[in-house]
């Protein structure tokens, strides 16, 4: 599990935006992250329908990428979110530095760009979600003196509970014109 690599502090990883190519990459990178919050099995999404997202006709994600050794060890993936009462904001999806390579810097340049880019598009703020007990993270976050709310729950239906929905629960004839 330790490659020797974690000794080192302050290495520079070649940061870089995310290509199709990285897709497979990045998506051994999304099954560590959610093994970490002890949710793999919530991880749905092919292979191909992650590249559409990103890289298809009209993509809705980006990301940058932390390369060291010309291998991805990290990522930040992140779209555009509207808040009604703000605007346009990044919204970070996914942070992760891979488990031999944190605490060497890696995390710091990542989240530092991707504060540069909101800064860059002109977004009104960023936000993103932390697990309440993912105390590394947010002490990481506590540095950057990010507003940490614990006031809100997130609410959410999958595909299942939408397919339900659809042929058994809703009014049918509700038209959108």
């Amino acid at each position: 599990m330790n490659n020797g690599n974690n000794m080192r502090r302050g290495l520079k990883a070649n940061l870089r935006y995310a290509t199709k190519a990285d897709c497979p990459r990045l998506l051994e990178l999304i099954m560590e992250l959610a093994h970490y919050e002890r949710a793999p099995q919530e991880v749905t999404v092919t292979l191909h329908e992650f590249e559409e997202a990103g890289f298809g006709n009209k993509p809705v994600w980006t990301a940058i990428v932390a390369e060291v050794e010309e291998v991805v060890q990290g990522f930040a993936l992140y779209y555009v979110r509207y808040s009604t009462w703000k605007g346009c904001r990044l919204y970070l999806e996914d942070f992760l530095v891979t488990e031999n390579y944190r605490g060497q810097g890696i995390g710091k340049q990542l989240f530092e760009a991707v504060i540069q880019e909101a800064d860059k598009k002109g977004f009104k703020g960023m936000v993103w979600q932390v697990l309440d007990w993912n105390e590394p993270a947010i002490n990481f976050y506590k540095k950057y003196e990010a507003s940490l709310e614990s006031e809100w729950l997130n609410a959410s239906l999958n595909n299942d509970q939408i397919t339900t929905l659809l042929t058994k629960h809703l009014e049918a004839g509700i038209k959108i014109s």
